[in-house]
């Protein structure tokens, strides 16, 4: 760690210790280091070999017309059950359980941030533990998914579809409140370990008009000049280093 990212993470420390309302806002970044692969980095899931690209597959096109090869690509590249919460994920669960965390939110769907005890987790893009019938609405479990094989269904006969925002699809309404309200009354922000290159997740960071901005990120994003402080590396080097 040179000299400037030491600094850097003693500024971030400086505004932990005197926030009351943080908001954390994370995506795959946050994730890779549990082993869970970002389809978009460059060995993440597009250098698979599929049929289709990613995008395509997890889209609301292909899992109407194409469910049971969308549901063979979900199965091995979707869900990771062994993944284990990393210290990002437990260091945000602490500063919640001590007052200085309002809230996370997510565009990950991998559910965890709350195995690692987070409370108040606002999760844009679903997330795979939960699965809904489309014909009954009845809810079920990740293992209706990983139990079965082909298309999953329902006792009254309708397709079980994981509860995951897939492209073409619109956020819930709900979720996007609720992480709209902690980000406006927000005093430091955290970003991390994300592109913000995905909409219209991305667009809800222009809600925050508090304090301080900070953004931690291996690569450049598109917001790194309207940061108050710039870390260009691992979540876990960061993390790691701050007490709560």
């Amino acid at each position: 760690m040179n000299t400037s990212q030491a600094e850097g993470i003693d500024q971030l420390q400086s505004w932990v210790n005197e926030s009351k309302r943080i908001v954390f806002f994370g995506g795959a970044g946050v994730s890779t280091e549990s082993g869970i692969p970002d389809f978009r980095s460059v060995d993440g899931l597009y250098h698979q070999k599929y049929d289709y690209p990613p995008e395509t597959i997890l889209s609301h096109t292909f899992f109407m017309r194409n469910t049971k090869a969308f549901y063979d690509f979900y199965r091995d590249k979707m869900i990771c059950l062994d993944a284990k919460p990393n210290i990002t994920h437990l260091k945000l669960a602490e500063m919640e359980q001590k007052g200085k965390l309002t809230a996370v939110v997510t565009q990950n769907i991998d559910g965890l941030h709350q195995a690692a005890g987070s409370k108040t987790v606002y999760e844009l893009h679903g997330s795979v533990h939960r699965n809904y019938c489309t014909k009954c609405h009845t809810f079920y479990d990740i293992h209706c998914i990983t139990e079965s094989t082909g298309i999953p269904t329902c006792e009254c006969g309708g397709i079980i579809k994981p509860d995951v925002v897939l492209y073409e699809e619109g956020l819930n309404d709900a979720t996007v409140t609720g992480a709209v309200k902690a980000i406006s009354e927000s005093d430091l922000m955290i970003i991390g370990g994300t592109s913000l290159a995905v909409y219209p997740a991305a667009g809800l960071l222009h809600y925050f008009h508090g304090n301080h901005l900070v953004l931690i990120n291996k690569s450049a994003t598109p917001m790194d000049a309207d940061a108050d402080l710039l870390l260009q590396c691992g979540l876990g080097e960061v993390f790691s280093r701050i007490e709560v």
